[in-house]
C-alpha cells in the first residue's frame, strides 16, 4: 500500500473535457498514511452552471461569484501535486479535466495514478455498482457530503486503504500506480466575429466576466454567449 499519495476529486460542469469546466477541486496529502496538508478551492467558470449541475452537486453560481479563475487555481493545485501519485476514483475522469484545463495554459501535467474503480470492477465483479457512493455504503466509509470534491477525495483515500488491506496481497499488480494519459484537442482560437459578439453582449447586459479576447477558445467563447444569452 503507499504510505504517500494525493486523493483528489474535482467537480465539472459537465462530462466533456473539451466542452465543460472545472468548478471545484477537492484533494488530501497524504504522507505515512496520514493527512499531511489539504487542497479545497472553487474556480470561476467561464458559462453559468447549470440547474442540473447545481443539483447534483449543491455549488451554486453565487458560490463560485468570487472564486479565482482556472489558471491560478490550476497552478496552485500543480504546486500542491508535486510529484505525488494520483488516486482517484474513475481517475481518469478527473485527470482529463486536469490535463484539459492546464494545456490551455501551457502548464504541463504528467502524472501516475491508481483508480479505485478499476480496482473495485476486479475485486467486486458481482456488485451491481461501482460508484464510489456504493463501495463506501458497503465499507461502512462515511462520506459527509457526496458530490463536493474534497469530501469524495477523502472518501477515496479510505477506499484505496480498504481495498488495499484486503486485496493489494493477492493481486499487487492491481495496485501499481500506471501513467495516466488523456490526448487534448488543440482548441480553435474564437472567431473575430464570436469575439465582437461577446463584446457587445457583455456591453448591453453589463456583465462582470472574467475573460481575455487574446486567449479565448471557440468553445468558450460559444459558452460564454450561450450563458450570456440564457441570463
Amino acid at each position: 500500500m503507499l504510505r504517500s499519495y494525493i486523493a483528489f476529486d474535482v467537480e465539472t460542469t459537465g462530462l466533456d473535457p473539451q466542452e465543460n469546466e472545472i468548478i471545484e477541486i477537492g484533494a488530501l496529502k497524504v504522507r505515512d498514511g496520514k493527512v499531511a496538508e489539504r487542497f479545497m478551492e472553487f474556480i470561476h467558470p467561464v458559462s453559468p452552471i447549470s440547474a442540473a449541475i447545481t443539483n447534483l452537486t449543491g455549488i451554486t453560481n453565487d458560490m463560485v461569484s468570487s472564486a479565482r479563475p482556472r489558471r491560478a487555481v490550476l497552478a496552485d493545485f500543480i504546486d500542491f501535486c508535486e510529484d505525488d501519485v494520483l488516486i482517484g476514483h474513475n481517475v481518469s475522469f478527473d485527470y482529463s479535466f486536469m490535463k484539459a484545463g492546464a494545456a490551455l495554459d501551457n502548464m504541463p501535467f504528467e502524472k501516475m495514478g491508481i483508480d479505485t474503480l478499476k480496482i473495485a470492477r476486479k475485486v467486486h465483479k458481482a456488485f451491481e455498482s461501482k460508484s464510489l457512493g456504493h463501495l463506501c455504503e458497503y465499507y461502512n466509509i462515511e462520506n459527509k457530503s457526496a458530490h463536493r470534491a474534497y469530501h469524495d477525495a477523502l472518501a477515496t483515500a479510505k477506499l484505496y486503504q480498504t481495498l488495499a488491506h484486503y486485496f493489494e496481497a493477492e493481486d499487487p499488480k492491481l495496485f501499481k500506480p500506471v501513467q495516466l494519459t488523456y490526448k487534448v484537442k488543440r482548441p480553435q482560437p474564437a472567431t473575430p466575429k464570436q469575439i465582437a459578439f461577446l463584446e457587445s453582449l457583455i456591453r448591453k447586459k453589463g456583465a462582470a466576466v472574467q475573460w481575455d479576447p487574446e486567449t479565448i477558445s471557440r468553445s468558450e467563447a460559444s459558452r460564454l454567449i450561450d450563458g450570456l444569452l440564457k441570463g
